[in-house]
């Protein structure tokens, strides 16, 4: 029986020898995936400054912090209607050019109430990056190293990103002279920065795979020839799904229900902890006495855990699997979370928050790298981006729930209720689908007609 073209490139990508493309394709997508996260990671330092300058209030602040949220929601639930049926390439660039846009136009708003829109509409570019980012990637990794690259891609544009935004704020206001400079500085260098790497990014070739299951497998080929790859040595044959119709939702909500339920309860508790907790963390620090230098500078010392989860990763992942790793890692980051709140000096604060940080980004990260495997090529981007912007949608209430949890029944009950999210989201890992280690991503969910 004649090969179908969705069969050999799929083989040709799972069995293929890392070429210059393949370094290419993995250092764009992190650097653009690297701006994205530095934005949403960074709020939580800019917390105080956005307070000391009197442009925002408490509540305010978590509406700007709120909107960024519901942006990052329609973006990462919108944009897989968009690439699953149009391509990975366009919806790619022009998240980034979105995000880049509102976020320069965000650091000059005169008022709240423009800063939100601007904060609003920079999420929603911001949302459409990290499927994607997943998503583009793992189509093109080898099926052996496919863990360690996506592990690589987070390391560089994800973990690296918590040291140095918590850095980046301490330069800006060792050198600025108010903390409205600070807050609009950083702000003004993150969009510019983004839309540096979006002019490199219109080098990028479109996703073979997506190619080969929509109807345009010449290109498919041109693109594997483009990574040193040979082309098929007899006639391929097509098959339902080699130029699909199919609605990318109904194909994941129909087909891979509980799949897509289970990622959305483990998105909630990695974004929850990771982003929800993390915005608050300076100023919790503060109210415990620390100065607003010290709080950061704690933040800074425990944020070095998130690329330590990435290097562990790199190994992890292709070694024992994504499952294992990640529902060992949200149990340990549960554990810790109520260790944490329970320090009291700074070196317990610190040891403790770098131990609970790292379980978090290795329970979290493990599983999001496992979530943008378990679809078919042809609602791979759906299906993570609704389990993701579902997951997103529940930080923007978590982010103030902690806060007002923290202010009416204490700070201990508000880990003890993150230490239970937590638990929870190891047991939904488990129902998220077949462990992917070093298997071909159409072994995992094939395309569908």
């Amino acid at each position: 029986m004649a090969q179908t073209i969705e069969g050999f490139v799929g083989s040709a990508l799972d069995e293929a020898k890392i070429s210059p493309l393949h370094r290419k394709i993995v250092a764009l997508i992190a650097a653009g995936y690297f701006f994205d996260v530095i934005d949403f990671t960074i709020f939580g330092s800019l917390v105080p400054y956005l307070l000391q300058s009197k442009f925002a209030t408490g509540p305010e602040v978590a509406a700007i912090g709120s909107a960024t949220i519901f942006g990052l929601f329609v973006g990462t639930a919108g944009q897989g209607q968009f690439s699953d049926r149009f391509g990975r390439r366009f919806i790619y660039q022009f998240n980034l050019l979105l995000f880049g846009i509102f976020t320069i136009l965000g650091a000059f708003a005169p008022s709240v109430t423009l800063l939100i829109i601007c904060r609003f509409i920079a999420g929603v570019g911001l949302g459409a990056e990290q499927p994607l980012c997943f998503v583009y990637a793992g189509e093109y990794s080898p099926k052996a190293i496919r863990g360690r690259i996506l592990a690589i891609v987070h390391f560089i544009g994800g973990a690296c990103v918590w040291p140095i935004g918590t850095a980046l704020v301490l330069l800006f206001s060792g050198y600025l002279d108010t903390p409205e400079h600070v807050w609009r500085g950083i702000w003004l260098a993150i969009g510019v920065g983004a839309l540096i790497v979006w002019v490199l990014r219109f080098s990028l070739p479109e996703s073979p795979r997506y190619l080969a299951t929509h109807g345009r497998g010449k290109e498919a080929l041109d693109v594997l020839a483009r990574l040193g790859i040979a082309g098929p040595k007899e006639t391929l044959t097509t098959d339902a799904a080699s130029n699909t119709k199919s609605d990318p939702f109904a194909v994941v909500f129909s087909q891979f229900p509980v799949r897509v339920i289970a990622g959305m309860i483990c998105f909630t508790a990695f974004f929850g902890v990771a982003i929800g907790l993390g915005a608050w963390l300076p100023n919790i620090m503060n109210a415990k006495g620390f100065s607003i230098t010290k709080s950061l500078q704690y933040t800074l010392a425990m944020n070095f855990a998130v690329p330590c989860a990435s290097i562990f990763m790199m190994y992890a992942l292709d070694k024992f699997g994504r499952k294992i790793t990640s529902v060992c890692a949200f149990i340990c980051a549960g554990i810790m979370a109520m260790v944490f709140s329970n320090a009291e000096t700074a070196a317990q604060l610190m040891v403790a928050g770098f131990i609970m940080i790292f379980f978090v980004q290795v329970a979290g990260n493990s599983m999001q790298i496992f979530a943008s495997e378990v679809f078919p090529t042809n609602a791979r981007t759906s299906g993570f981006g609704w389990a993701a912007g579902v997951g997103r949608l529940a930080t923007a209430f978590i982010m103030p729930t902690i806060l007002w949890v923290q202010s009416g029944y204490g700070l201990t009950t508000v880990f003890v209720c993150l230490a239970i999210l937590l638990v929870i989201a190891a047991g939904a890992v488990t129902q998220l689908g077949p462990e992917s280690r070093q298997k071909g991503l159409d072994e995992i969910a094939a395309p569908t007609g």
